[in-house]
């Protein structure tokens, strides 16, 4: 495709070389730049794209596009070499890949969720819902791409980057998916990877405290703002009206088609309170639905999971689907890493969650602690590089709720898995509740089992569907179900 056509709707500051040029490939990472590429050089929170012009020329760019404040005319880059400043580079870089991969999400009906909690279970429900009906359906989100129920990939970010994003709806596109669903994180509103995307409906899940610090967003307010944004560019909404905050989106976009799903509140899609039944395997519930009061089952366990549902409900209402094709869909839903229940051979109650907020903590812990016949153990600790003001709150909840509580790592980054677990401690101490610090996750596991007995449920919050852990930039294999497994085949082994 032509560079001039390309870059046909981005905003230029200046450049240098011709835009007549035949562009096959583009790429933000110079590694994977190839013969006759356009480099996007964007100034990222550790490394400047700049610094890595010389690498993809080397593996093949023929054009550049750099940030605003680079002297073009400055950069010692080859004869024949065209540079382009744009006003920014990550938006620039979004109607690049649109263009170069022709738009795919005007093909399409492209459906967008947003929310601190319940964005993966959420686009799963709907997914489900979608292909009871018949429709083909793609998704995107934070456990992996599937296309026609096939998964295509596995991903390691809520929002994949946009080149990444119009590849895969392109795909979709390609082998005749009706509808597409994707997660969206506030970052990737923030930081332009949906621009470009056109969405038919737009979800918001709830508004908790999660994403604050230096990296991610300054405070709340700017956090609820970029999630908002979704809401304004889609055709229709659909939002949770139990939620303080997300309820006054309905005031905020007076003009915009906005349907409500809630409990408590009254909602287009209104959940009768009366008829829940929460148990550690299945929720029951019924709900209003075009006219009626439809029974619904879905074997994800927890209050949430009804907000789940709701809001799935609500949003797979503008394509026709019947009420029988819902129940059918969800009955025997899972979603790897939410609320799930681990198989083992000791006969353990075992829950590995993706919660890792002070609000999704709260709220599994709760609804576990509803339905435990024993002791409720939970084994969990916190990311590090990021907000770690919520440790201490974290650990209050944990001390609170759960009978016995313990910390080890996560995902601890670069940050000293230590240092985590102790600001964590400071919330547990003031409840009062035994709890034990396990630095090592395998053996905090291993604890855990140990002491758990029958009618004792363990959850393990935190790593949820990842598969791995990470520390100081490398990402270690590692499956908590195969974990749990040989933990439990030792114990057994030793018994022998």
């Amino acid at each position: 495709m032509l560079l001039e056509t390309l870059i046909s709707e981005v905003e230029i500051i200046n450049k240098v070389g011709t835009l007549d040029l035949n562009i096959t490939n583009i790429h933000s990472d110079s590694r994977k730049m190839k013969e006759g590429g356009l480099f996007i050089a964007i100034n990222g929170f550790a490394k400047n794209g700049i610094t890595f012009i010389p690498d993809a020329i080397k593996n093949g760019a023929i054009a550049l596009i750099v940030e605003p404040d680079v002297d073009v005319n400055s950069l010692n880059i080859p004869e024949g070499i065209t540079a382009i400043a744009v006003s920014n580079t990550r938006k620039a870089l979004a109607q690049v890949a649109c263009a170069f991969y022709d738009n795919p999400s005007k093909k399409m009906k492209l459906i967008g969720v947003t929310g601190t909690k319940g964005k993966t279970t959420t686009t799963f429900m709907i997914k489900s819902i979608l292909e009871e009906h018949g429709f083909h359906v793609g998704l995107i989100g934070s456990i992996a791409v599937y296309i026609n129920g096939e998964k295509i990939e596995d991903t390691d970010r809520t929002t994949p980057e946009s080149i990444e994003i119009q590849k895969h709806l392109a795909n979709m596109v390609e082998k005749g998916v009706d509808i597409a669903i994707l997660e969206v994180s506030s970052q990737a509103m923030k930081l332009d990877r949906v621009t470009g995307c056109e969405f038919e409906v737009g979800v918001f899940t709830n508004l908790s405290e999660d994403h604050i610090s230096p990296k991610e967003h300054p405070n709340m307010e700017d956090y609820f703002q970029c999630k908002l944004e979704l809401l304004k560019r889609a055709k229709h909404g659909v939002i949770n009206y139990d939620d303080e905050t997300v309820r006054t989106i309905k005031s905020l976009l007076p003009d915009k088609d906005i349907k409500t799903f809630a409990i408590d509140e009254e909602a287009d899609f209104k959940v009768n309170p009366e008829s829940l039944i929460i148990t550690d395997s299945y929720i029951d519930f019924s709900i209003s639905y075009k006219g009626k009061e439809e029974k619904i089952e879905a074997c994800i366990p927890g209050r949430f999971s009804v907000y789940n549902a709701a809001g799935a409900i609500a949003t797979t209402s503008y394509f026709g689907v019947t009420a029988d094709e819902i129940r059918n869909a969800l009955k025997d839903l899972k979603v790897l890493g939410r609320s799930e229940l681990v198989p083992n051979k000791l006969g353990l109650t075992i829950m590995i969650d993706y919660a890792h907020t002070p609000s999704s903590l709260e709220s599994i812990l709760t609804a576990v602690k509803s339905y435990a016949k024993g002791r409720v153990i939970c084994a969990w600790g916190v990311g590090g590089d990021r907000d770690a003001t919520k440790r201490p709150i974290m650990g209050e909840i944990s001390g609170r709720l759960a009978d016995y509580t313990i910390l080890m790592s996560d995902q601890v980054r670069t940050e000293d898995p230590l240092k985590i677990l102790k600001e964590i401690e400071v919330g547990i101490i003031p409840t009062g509740k035994p709890y034990k610090i396990i630095v090592d996750r395998t053996e905090g596991i291993r604890y855990a089992i140990s002491i758990a007995k029958p009618g004792d449920i363990i959850v393990i919050p935190g790593l949820g569907h990842d598969l791995y852990l990470e520390r100081n930039g490398v990402k270690y294999p590692y499956d908590e179900r195969k974990v749990i497994a040989q933990i439990i085949d030792e114990m057994l082994d030793k018994k022998e």
